[in-house]
């Protein structure tokens, strides 16, 4: 079982579950999802000597703070007090789709806390805002089951894998929250920046990342920064689908980091 800790500045707590000791690891989720779909995630790290960290982004579990006038830079502070707090870095941060746009913002910040990002099944830079729409039809509680599972299963998951697991675990106001902060967040402020080396894990068949896309990270930072790694089989969804594939590419790529 996790040990659960709180971490508090100003009018913000952060609830975080922590599992095993060693070397960090944050892993944090995608939009509007919590840290719980992790688990078997942090139990392979801990099993593997590492100290898998997750932050409940604000709106989720107990996690409280303001909602309103956020950005990306705000969202990757909170993680940063997470890190400073628990005395973990420099850490590795792993951040599944949106979960990846924090960890970069975050590394781009405060490269000292930062000893590498994983990026899980992160969309290509620009993807169709068709996509978008559909997402957003996924984590509507007032849709219809049926609808939300059509949407889940065309959007996230392979074939093969059952969308119904993500029909619950969605915070409506962390995703509201996080939506604006993408919005007013220039992107170029942090997409051209990667201080720290970058583990681009990507899902074979992720619609949100198409194979013509999959060298933009080695194209913009070169392959001495950037280890890509295929996982056949997965989509977008990726974390519950294929978690200990997941771990073990994180663990083998961690365990050559500088």
């Amino acid at each position: 079982m996790s040990d659960i800790h709180t971490v508090a500045f100003g009018d913000v707590e952060i609830e975080v579950l922590v599992d095993g000791s060693g070397p960090a690891v944050v892993l944090l989720p995608s939009l509007g999802r919590d840290s719980y779909e992790f688990d078997p995630i942090a139990t392979d790290l801990a099993a593997e000597g590492f100290r898998a960290i997750r932050p409940q982004p604000r709106g989720v579990g107990t996690s409280r703070g303001p909602l309103e006038d956020l950005d990306l830079h705000d969202l990757a502070r909170d993680v940063a007090e997470v890190i400073e707090r628990l005395d973990a870095g420099p850490a590795v941060l792993a951040g599944h789709a949106f979960g990846h746009y924090v960890a970069r913002v975050l590394a781009a910040d405060r490269p000292d806390l930062v000893r590498g990002v994983a990026i899980l099944a992160a969309g290509a830079r620009r993807f169709p805002e068709s996509l978008t729409e559909r997402v957003a039809k996924c984590s509507d509680l007032s849709l219809p089951g049926a609808e939300r599972l059509e949407h889940l299963r065309a959007v996230f998951f392979a074939e093969g894998h059952d969308p119904a697991v993500w029909l619950d675990g969605w915070w409506p106001a962390a995703i509201v929250a996080q939506r604006r902060a993408m919005a007013v967040t220039d992107k170029e402020s942090w997409w051209t920046v990667a201080p720290s080396p970058l583990l681009d894990l990507q899902a074979g068949d992720d619609v949100f990342r198409p194979a013509p896309t999959r060298g933009e990270l080695t194209g913009q930072f070169g392959a001495d920064r950037v280890t890509v790694v295929l996982i056949p089989g997965a989509g977008h969804a990726l974390i519950p689908e294929v978690p200990h594939e997941v771990a073990r590419a994180l663990i083998d790529w961690i365990r050559v980091l500088p």
